[in-house]
C-alpha cells in the first residue's frame, strides 16, 4: 500500500497531468514557488546554502513529534517552484519514511528530460540535502 509520500507524489504527477503544454507547466511550477511561505531570513546562511545549485537555495528543517518540516526559499522562480514541490512531498514525514522514499514524480511528470542539465543536478542536489537532514534528525532522535 503506498504511504503519504507516494500519495502526495500522485497528486503532484496528477496536477501536472491536466496542462499540455511545457510552457504551462513552467507557469504551474512558478505559481507554486510564488505561494511557498517565505523563508525567514536568519536561515539564508551559507551552512543552510544548498551545495550544487546554479541559483541560490537555501533549506532549513526541524523535527516535531517525529517528523521533518522542512522549509525552503530560491532566489530563482522555476527554482523556488521546484523546491516547494519537494516541501510539499517531505515536510510531515517521519525521517525513515523520507531517507526511504524512491521519490518517482520528478520522472513521472517528466521533469528530467525538461530542465536544463544545471537545474536537474541542483533538483537532485535539494533532494539529497533533504535526505541528508531525515537521517541527522533519526539519528538525534
Amino acid at each position: 500500500m503506498p504511504g503519504p509520500i507516494e500519495h502526495i507524489e500522485q497528486e503532484i504527477v496528477e496536477e501536472f497531468s491536466l496542462f499540455d503544454s511545457w510552457e504551462d507547466k513552467y507557469e504551474y511550477i512558478i505559481d507554486m514557488g510564488k505561494k511557498l511561505p517565505p523563508l525567514n531570513d536568519a536561515y539564508k546562511t551559507e551552512e543552510n546554502k544548498i551545495k550544487g545549485c546554479q541559483s541560490q537555495v537555501w533549506m532549513h528543517s526541524n523535527l516535531r513529534d517525529g517528523k521533518v518540516y522542512y522549509e525552503a526559499d530560491s532566489d530563482a522562480m522555476i527554482v523556488k517552484g521546484l523546491i516547494s514541490m519537494l516541501v510539499r512531498v517531505f515536510s510531515g514525514q517521519k525521517p525513515d519514511d523520507i531517507i526511504n522514499a524512491p521519490v518517482t514524480f520528478i520522472d513521472d511528470i517528466g521533469m528530467t528530460s525538461h530542465l536544463a542539465q544545471t537545474r536537474s543536478n541542483g533538483l537532485r542536489a535539494m533532494l539529497k540535502q533533504m535526505k541528508l537532514d531525515a537521517l541527522a534528525w533519526k539519528s538525534k532522535n
